[in-house]
Order: structure tokens, then C-alpha cells, then sequence
């Protein structure tokens, strides 16, 4: 069962960055884990990580909350600010878009980045 959940969200991943690949923008990259949650921004070309931020680094006492994506979120658009990067697509890896997902995104959205 756990198998083929896995399966599936690496198989939306991939979809949408078949899919990106074609843009030719820079991405935001999201990924988490039970205790963690980790985004950086990738280049258009897929080789370069221009920015990123966890919470991990950030030194985070409990990563796995909502409260913890939101200051992810933060981090990571003052560190695109600091790559001049204001335009990204939003890579969720194949995760739904709500919960931690969401709250990263809306704090991105807040601290300036578009997408």
C-alpha cells in the first residue's frame, strides 16, 4: 500500500516537470518529511540551486508543523530576493497543495515571490 502512494506522487512529480521543463523558468522545489520541510529554487536549465531554506537550517525546534512551513516560506523568498529571483513555478513534488504545502506557499507569496 505505502508502495504504491509513493508511486503515485513521484509519478504527478514527474508530470510536472515534463511539463516545466518546457517554461524555462526557475522553480520553487518543495519537499517534506514527517519531521522536516525543505524548498529551494532551482535554475531554468535544472542544474544550479540558486536559493534555498529548510527547516533544518533555520534551527526549527518542531519542523513538522504548519507554523514551521510558514517560516520556511519566509526564508526562502528573502533568500530569492538576494538571487534576484521574483518569478518561479511552484514545484509541490507531487504533494498535495494544502497543509504545510499551502502555508509555505502563501508565506512565499507574502514575502514576494510570484507564482
Amino acid at each position: 500500500m505505502k508502495f504504491a502512494k509513493k508511486q503515485a506522487r513521484i509519478r504527478r512529480a514527474t508530470k510536472f516537470r515534463a511539463k516545466h521543463a518546457e517554461r524555462g523558468v526557475e522553480r520553487l522545489c518543495v519537499h517534506k518529511s514527517s519531521q522536516h520541510i525543505y524548498a529551494q529554487i532551482i535554475s531554468s536549465c535544472g542544474t544550479k540551486t540558486l536559493a534555498s531554506a529548510s527547516s533544518v537550517s533555520a534551527k526549527i525546534k518542531n519542523g513538522g508543523n504548519v507554523e514551521a512551513a510558514t517560516k520556511v516560506g519566509d526564508l526562502i523568498a528573502k533568500a530569492a530576493k538576494k538571487a534576484k529571483v521574483a518569478k518561479v513555478a511552484f514545484d509541490r513534488s507531487g504533494f498535495k497543495y494544502h497543509g504545510r504545502v499551502k502555508a509555505l506557499a502563501e508565506a512565499a507569496r507574502e514575502g514576494g515571490l510570484d507564482f
